[in-house]
């Protein structure tokens, strides 16, 4: 399977009209297709089915490189899996490679979802993403939180993944003075993530943090707490 028999097989369900729609509301200059989710989930499932790891990350380089909207969804989706055996290095590097090309919140959010399953594998990566939160690539500094999702979502973490937690916290402090409305938004989400199975964590960020946070973000974080 090449990168362009896969973008063949992806046109086969275009949709022009569709394609505009996509553009308009994705605001992002590149080529769409109009390539329905479901669409693109069979034509990744047949692929994953098809390919070794090594083929499936050829062909995930091959697809992000088309600069196409579906094909860099594609390309996420097909290295979004928990275990990528013998070995992941590859695929974990081509993942963090893509991100400072991400301009868009969907295929930059398909990218991080691949991103958390290659972290939740060897969590010593993290430390790889501490450089990204003074990135001056705004995406790059988003997706520092939200490949780190997982950590909100532990109800009894072990030590190790309450200083990871901790220390994604502590990124989270120092975006509360963003102006960036996705950066304020992607707080926000971690915030409230974490509010569903750490609730007094949470309160004790925003009683010191939350005046600073745009009241957007203060609000959606404390969604989820009895308050």
């Amino acid at each position: 399977m090449t990168p362009e028999a896969a973008l063949d097989q992806l046109r086969t369900t275009a949709d022009a009209g569709k394609a505009v729609e996509m553009a308009r509301y994705h605001k992002a200059d590149r080529p769409y297709l109009g390539v329905a989710n479901p669409a693109i989930d069979a034509a990744v499932k047949d692929w994953r089915a098809a390919l070794d790891a090594p083929a499936r990350v050829a062909l995930a380089d091959g697809l992000w490189r088309s600069n196409i909207h579906e094909a860099r969804i594609a390309a996420a989706k097909l290295l979004t899996q928990a275990r990528i055996r013998p070995d992941d290095s590859a695929a974990w590097n081509l993942i963090t490679a893509w991100v400072p090309d991400f301009d868009a919140w969907a295929v930059a959010d398909h990218a991080s979802i691949a991103g958390q399953k290659r972290l939740v594998w060897q969590p010593e990566r993290v430390q790889e993403l501490v450089t990204w939160t003074t990135s001056d690539h705004m995406w790059t500094r988003r997706a520092a939180l939200v490949m780190t999702l997982p950590w909100t979502k532990q109800n009894n973490p072990k030590p190790d993944e309450i200083a990871i937690r901790e220390q994604v916290l502590g990124w989270v402090a120092g975006y509360v003075d963003d102006p960036e409305w996705f950066i304020q938004k992607a707080v926000a989400w971690w915030l409230r993530d974490l509010s569903k199975h750490d609730p007094d964590r949470v309160r004790g960020f925003l009683e010191q943090y939350g005046a600073r946070m745009k009241p957007f973000a203060r609000k959606e974080a404390a969604r989820k707490l009895d308050v």
